[in-house]
Formats: structure tokens, sequence, C-alpha cells
């Protein structure tokens, strides 16, 4: 099992990617604590995980508040010891459809800052435990859009660049601790949730059918066709494992070839 007595934390777990990053980690033999904001959408995958012999909790924890993390971190090492993965999924509200020309600097600061202040909030906190063990992996995510620009997505993309800025910042901060920071660029998983919805909007404006627009989207990838989420939440799994121990400060590529590197 890669991630053998691995003790992991997962932000918006109750999300689509949350919970195959979750259910994967768990399989590879990671204790999994879940969070989000609403506790009774993580019953389902806490319970899954336990009947398949893994091992997780749930809490409720807002991702935006510093406090409700710093101490959701207490309780795991005062109980566990150590926290050795901290992979923040929350959404970030983001509007998409709009141009930014048509969009009010509110709702475009707005879905910046939602993405910076959680990341910041959760992976400075995690690195902060992190330290005191001298080791530890701090996982985000992106998306295409925050290295190729598409039209309509807002300030998405924005955020997502912001997101892997971030990364490298940290990773430069935190690896003489022994601590990576890595950041997965997603093409956008069909099977989430939040990404169909996007997909049945960018469908409409392009005055295809979902169907359409998917398949011209993947056709547009080297391997012709989209990452799932299980493709996505086993990449996770590796980059937090100790079979990736020489990356950090790395974006890596999970867009199937819809973007070359």
């Amino acid at each position: 099992m890669l991630l053998k007595d691995k003790n992991a934390v997962i932000y918006g777990a109750g999300g689509s990617v949350g919970k195959a990053v979750a259910k994967a980690f768990a399989a590879e033999g990671a204790k999994v604590f879940l969070t989000g904001r609403t506790p009774e959408k993580l019953k389902q995958t806490v319970e899954e995980i336990i009947v398949n012999g893994g091992y997780a909790e749930l809490a409720k924890v807002d991702a935006l508040n510093e406090e409700e993390v710093y101490m959701h971190l207490s309780s795991i090492i005062a109980a566990h010891q150590r926290v050795d993965i901290s992979f923040n999924l929350i959404g970030i509200d983001d509007v998409q459809g709009l141009p930014l020309t048509n969009m009010k600097i509110d709702e475009f600061l707005a879905l910046v800052e939602i993405a910076m202040k959680t990341q910041f909030i959760t992976a400075t906190a995690a690195a902060k435990m992190m330290m005191v063990g001298g080791s530890g992996v701090i996982l985000m995510l992106s998306a295409n859009a925050g290295k190729k620009p598409y039209e309509n997505v807002g300030g998405f993309g924005i955020a997502c660049a912001a997101i892997e800025a971030l990364s490298r910042q940290l990773a430069v901060e935190l690896g003489k601790h022994g601590i990576r920071v890595v950041c997965l660029r997603s093409a956008g998983s069909p099977d989430a949730a939040g990404v169909s919805q996007v997909f049945d909007e960018h469908a409409r404006l392009k005055n295809q059918s979902r169907q359409e627009f998917e398949s011209h989207f993947a056709e547009q990838t080297m391997l012709k066709h989209l990452p799932n989420l299980n493709e996505v939440a086993n990449v996770a799994v590796i980059m937090a494992s100790a079979k990736a121990a020489p990356i950090t400060a790395a974006v890596v590529n999970v867009t199937c070839g819809e973007l070359a590197d």
C-alpha cells in the first residue's frame, strides 16, 4: 500500500473529487480525515471506506476559517501524532459563461479571493504541523485554464494560475523542512458534478449538445479522452506517496494531453 499508516486531511471531501480522493487514499492504507461545512454529505463516503476495511473520520470544518482549520489539525495531532498529507479540494464558486468584460469587479475578485484564502489557510496550517515531524505533502488542484486561456471562464483560470503560483512559493520555503508541495492540473472530469455543470453551460454557449461539446473537447487531447475522477485520484495517491519523493514545486499535468508542458 502506497500510503500505509499516513494521516491524510481532505478539505471539501463532500465534493466529487474529494470523495474520489478520500476513497483512493483509504484504499492505499491512509487514515483519511474528511472535512466539509456539511458533514451529512460526508457520511456515505466515510461508511463506504470503513465497510471496505479503511479508516475514516468526518468533521465539520469551514476551510475558509483559520481557527476551525487549526483546531481540527490540532485534534488530529493529539490523537494520531502527526498530519502527513493535506489536500484542499473545496469548491470556489466559480462563475463561468461570461467574458471578463461582462463581470462585475466584485464577482471577479470574490473567486480569486476564495481560492487564495482557503488554500493559504489550509496549506500554511498543515505546514506548521508538518514542520515538527520534518516531513509531509501538501497537494493542490488547478485546471488547464491556469495555463491556457479559454473564452468565457471568468476569473476561474486566473484563480487556478494563482493556486499554482502559491504551490511553487510554498515549495521553495518548505523544502528545507522535508515538506513537498505539488499541484495537480486537470482538464476537468466529466463525471464530477461541478465539471458536468460547467460543460453544460459551455455547450449551451456554443450551441452544441452536451455530448458534442464533450466529444470535441476530448478529441483535442492526445489520449482522446478526458481524465475521470478515479484517474485524478490515482495521480494524487502517487504524488502523496514516497514514490514521488523527489517531486516538489511541480504542476503535474493530468490533462490527458490537452496541454503539453
